[in-house]
């Protein structure tokens, strides 16, 4: 297809459509790829996985060789599972259970444990980097890229579970490429010209959206690593003069930004769109964005992972910032349908205007979850997916909204549950209190999110402690101990700032911990 048009085809052959075999793919902070580069590897790395069953493990942080995986797996037919070096082996494990990968590709060292892991399932393991180095231009010609199948997922993303194990989210191809097909027919962008920031890690989906729009448009992505977004030394030296064209991240990252008073036009020249996705994009955020880059456009998205990065989209304006009302998060998608719903019966709609539980049907929404069990089978007593007449497929989000009757325009006001987002991170707290009622020690514990600014900015951790191994009163100890034990089975985002101990938890009247009064005797 011409690059940055709407047409049909899979996506490996989007990706491999005449590119400019010189140009930059990938730029990272561990080396870079071009088009050319890119390509032959991920033919070679194609080959060696073949078009056995399973899926295939990409295990690493931001380095090229977890681009060539993830084109390998598409040109191979596969489904592919971006794991993130900083997590957890426990947590990894759980992963291993639900997903069951036939093949690990390793871009970076692995741990002991690991090693161990995989060999144990006997999962094949591909170290990437010496397969890069004896890669030639017909090293694929073996192996023709395998047809797409539609609803063969793409790849598989984990996000958290309410019973401490987390849920895998298989994203069909079919769903994949209607997103894709959108976010290119919504955005004019140059073909071969753009350059797309890379905050988030690839195990978290909205780096869908900028990995797939610059390989689709054979333009360059280009990632910031760990080590840069610890340092804003680092981060900023590396911004300064870059040539991005489209910054994709949380609006949490760009708050951060702006901290720093040269984060502007003039660091960033180039810059023309922000597309912001993963949690709520404050009103003020927006406004200070399009005073420091008047030759951008701020665009504003919304889905859940389960639905496929985004599924709605609005260009965020000066008129809308001046009102200083909570933004809008806009329209759905062309064949998204989104309603709003009585949370007691998904089917049952709500009249505009009214509040209720936002629904999202169409192509787009995912297959049902993977959970780790022996039986390899996904766990289904209480899933949010169900099926309309005519066999479409919907997705009860749990997100609070309403509909403008105005313009018809969907607002987005949270969460019906214990579900959050945290710094474009999607957590469940009773995952995090079902890893806390693990914690020696502990008997019972509640977790409890801290705005800042009307946005959660940290967690809370709060014990109750037993007759086992001793809790530490109070005070630091006690916050180290606890954030130690979790750290086994968490992801750092998901740890709690602080830990307090009580002597019980609060409780309402139909036996749940209140949690309002546990807010009120903290303080």
């Amino acid at each position: 297809m011409p690059r940055g048009g709407h047409a049909a085809g899979s996506l490996f052959a989007r990706i491999a459509a005449a590119p400019d075999t010189g140009r930059a793919a990938v730029v990272g902070p561990d080396g870079a790829l071009t088009y050319g580069q890119l390509l032959d590897r991920a033919a070679q790395l194609a080959s060696r996985l073949g078009t056995a069953s399973g899926p295939v493990l990409l295990y690493g942080h931001k380095e090229p060789a977890m681009v060539v995986g993830v084109v390998a797996s598409l040109r191979a037919g596969r489904t592919y599972v971006p794991v993130d070096r900083s997590t957890p082996p426990a947590r990894i494990a759980r992963m291993l259970a639900a997903a069951r990968p036939g093949h690990a590709v390793l871009a970076c060292e692995p741990s002991s444990g690991l090693v161990e892991e995989l060999a144990a399932r006997e999962i094949n393991t591909i170290p990437l980097d010496p397969l890069a180095s004896n890669v030639t231009a017909a090293s694929g010609a073996q192996n023709p890229p395998a047809p797409e199948v539609g609803e063969a997922p793409a790849y598989i993303v984990f996000t958290s579970g309410t019973t401490g194990d987390p849920k895998g989210v298989p994203v069909p191809r079919r769903a994949l490429r209607h997103f894709a097909e959108w976010l290119l027919a919504t955005h004019p962008f140059v073909p071969g010209g753009e350059t797309f920031l890379n905050q988030a890690p690839l195990g978290f989906d909205l780096s869908v959206m900028d990995l797939y729009g610059a390989l689709l448009t054979g333009g360059t992505w280009f990632a910031v690593g760990r080590a840069e977004l610890d340092d804003p030394r680092r981060l900023f030296r590396r911004l300064d003069g870059a040539p991005l064209t489209v910054w994709v991240s949380t609006p949490s990252f760009a708050r951060f930004c702006l901290a720093e008073g040269r984060f502007r036009q003039t660091m960033l020249p180039d810059l023309r769109r922000f597309l912001f996705c993963g949690e709520t994009l404050p009103v003020g955020v927006a406004q200070e964005l399009l005073a420091r880059f008047p030759r951008a456009e701020v665009w504003n998205m919304y889905g859940p992972t389960e639905a496929t990065v985004a599924a709605t989209s609005v260009q965020i304006t000066e008129a809308m910032v001046a009102t200083g009302r909570p933004l809008t998060v806009g329209h759905p998608a062309p064949g998204i349908e989104i309603w709003i719903a009585d949370p007691d019966d998904p089917r049952r709609r709500l009249p505009d205007g009214a509040r209720g539980e936002i629904v999202i049907a169409g192509p787009q929404i995912a297959d049902p979850y993977l959970r780790p069990s022996d039986a390899g089978e996904p766990a289904d007593r209480s899933s949010p997916f169900f099926t309309l007449p005519g066999g479409r497929r919907a997705y009860r989000t749990g997100d609070l909204g309403s509909v403008d009757p105005a313009d018809g325009s969907l607002a987005c006001a949270g969460r019906l549950d214990h579900q959050i987002k945290l710094h474009g991170y999607r957590l469940e707290l009773e995952e995090i209190e079902a890893c806390l009622r693990a914690v020696p020690g502990v008997v019972d514990g509640a977790v409890l999110a801290v705005d800042r600014g009307g946005q959660p900015d940290h967690l809370v951790a709060v014990v109750v402690g037993g007759n086992g191994p001793a809790l530490p009163a109070e005070g630091r100890p006690l916050t180290q101990l606890v954030r130690a034990a979790l750290a086994e089975w968490l992801p750092e985002y998901a740890l709690p700032r602080l830990v307090r101990r009580v002597p019980a938890l609060p409780l309402t009247t139909n036996g749940k911990v209140d949690r309002r009064a546990l807010r009120e005797t903290l303080g």
